[in-house]
């Protein structure tokens, strides 16, 4: 018997349990474990809240959207990378480190990580090269 995820109307994933009972994980906390995974991965520098940060969404959920449906969940990761990064790389390891990490611990069927990269840190490249010609 094939056990279904459904999202109720309070954003939560509602995964049902051997005893006919559910546990619900809201999809904050999914977004959450996604960001934690994502934050671990070499090249990222940060993650791009867009419209959330207008609305003071912060932490470890900011950049990144959860869609939990029937049997699966979708999740959109917004990142800001290091200059210098091969971007394909980082967006492989993000994808293999975030469905693991939601699969792991929550027990949903991760479809899909899509990587959005919003932007790239040039900053402190600019300061070094800035430095070296002052040499």
């Amino acid at each position: 018997m094939e056990e279904e995820k459904v999202i109720n109307a309070e954003n939560q994933a509602e995964i049902p349990t051997e005893n006919d009972e559910s546990i619900k994980i809201a999809n904050d906390v999914v977004a959450s474990i996604a960001g934690v995974a994502v934050s671990e991965v070499p090249g990222v520098y940060g993650m791009a809240g867009g419209i959330t940060e207008i609305f003071g969404k912060k932490g470890l959920s900011k950049g990144i959207k959860v869609e939990v449906g029937q049997k699966d969940t979708k999740i959109d990761v917004n990142i800001i990378v290091e200059y210098g990064v091969r971007i394909p790389d980082v967006a492989f390891e993000i994808q293999n480190r975030v469905k693991k990490a939601v699969e792991t611990m929550t027990g949903l069927n991760v479809s899909s990580v899509n990587i959005h990269i919003q932007g790239i840190n040039i900053a402190e490249k600019r300061n070094e090269e800035v430095q070296e010609d002052k040499d």
